[in-house]
């Protein structure tokens, strides 16, 4: 059950990386990626909605995803443990 949930939030991270990555570029509003766009917005707004309301902006830059992901790596890294993954 641990791995599952270990694999869940790797794949949260992974889908939260590519939120990041596709939100640097500039995308034609009618193509893949902008559908792609939206589906990650829907999945990843849940967690990083609260998080925008307690950390600021810093010279219009968004930080919580980076939050995010640095607390998604601690749990992570806290389930292996826990699951004596790493040996």
């Amino acid at each position: 059950m641990r791995e599952l949930l270990c694999t869940l939030v790797q794949v949260y991270i992974v889908v939260l990386i590519v939120r990041m990555v596709l939100s640097w570029f500039p995308l034609n509003p009618e193509g893949f990626f902008v559908r792609l766009q939206r589906v990650l917005v829907v999945v990843t707004e849940p967690l990083l909605a609260p998080l925008r309301r307690i950390i600021p902006p810093i010279g219009g830059l968004d930080l919580s995803p980076l939050v995010l992901l640095l607390g998604l790596q601690i749990v992570v890294s806290g389930i292996i443990l826990q699951c004596g993954l790493v040996r």
